[in-house]
């Protein structure tokens, strides 16, 4: 069956991403030596699961068959399930995992809002005060310090309280981030500035994608109408993975 083109267009980023010539297995996730992968850090090991298929990059031989004798069994879809990896390899770090959504033109659900958003630039000195307000584990997260677009902001005052914006992947992809100050969430204030950049983005003829690990950053992409179609998890190995 021919696959959606979204989650098509999905796979195919993260086929780049891998670093070396892979394709997503749906019996069993395919398995492959590829150093300089993306999809985790240098050195890690990464797995990306979407639609129930999924690939899986090791940064050695010896890592690789690990992998591929602990999964040859397991649905791609458990993959992202950090206790079936750590009970069957000697996993010394895991990050993740993390939710991965996309989203078609046709679905997005823009959000109606009665609050001013203000279109600002990337660097501009009102994101680096909400960055250093938002604290260093939040800022880190939303990785609004590395957007390639402009930011689509909410100010109180002269403050900016939230803001949007994405970086540009390869395969046309829009990564998004969103960062709102502590005391101004729950207020819808992340839907806001986030769907002002999701249209940016799709006028640009980009393919949104949304990460995230935290349930209330996951309900604000079902809002504006991401699908949630897999996850990504990387993994550091006590033995053969650096």
């Amino acid at each position: 069956m021919p696959l959606d083109p979204l989650i098509a267009r999905a796979h195919a980023l993260w086929q780049d991403l891998a670093g070396a010539p892979v394709e997503f297995g749906r019996s069993a996730a395919s398995v492959i030596v590829s150093p300089r992968s993306k999809l985790c850090p240098p050195s890690w090991c990464g797995v990306v699961v979407l639609d129930g298929a999924g690939i899986i990059t090791a940064p050695t031989a010896e890592a690789a068959v690990q992998l591929r004798n602990v999964t040859a069994g397991v649905p791609p879809a458990a993959l992202v399930q950090t206790d079936v990896l750590r009970a069957e390899l000697p996993v010394a770090e895991v990050l993740g995992p993390a939710a991965l959504a996309y989203l078609s033109s046709s679905d997005f659900r823009p959000m109606p809002t009665d609050r001013t958003v203000t279109r600002v630039p990337a660097g501009h000195s009102g994101l680096l005060a909400l960055l250093a307000k938002a604290g260093q584990e939040d800022a880190d997260a939303s990785g609004l310090d590395e957007i390639s677009s402009p930011a689509f902001a909410v100010l109180d005052g002269v403050e900016v309280v939230a803001a949007a914006g994405y970086r540009a992947w390869p395969g046309r992809t829009a990564h998004l981030s969103v960062l709102t100050v502590p005391e101004h969430r729950s207020r819808g204030l992340a839907k806001t500035v986030a769907s002002a950049a999701v249209a940016h983005a799709l006028d640009a003829g980009l393919m949104p994608q949304w990460r995230a690990r935290p349930e209330s950053s996951r309900r604000v992409a079902h809002a504006l109408g991401f699908q949630e179609v897999g996850a990504q998890l990387s993994i550091r190995l006590d033995d053969g993975g650096g």
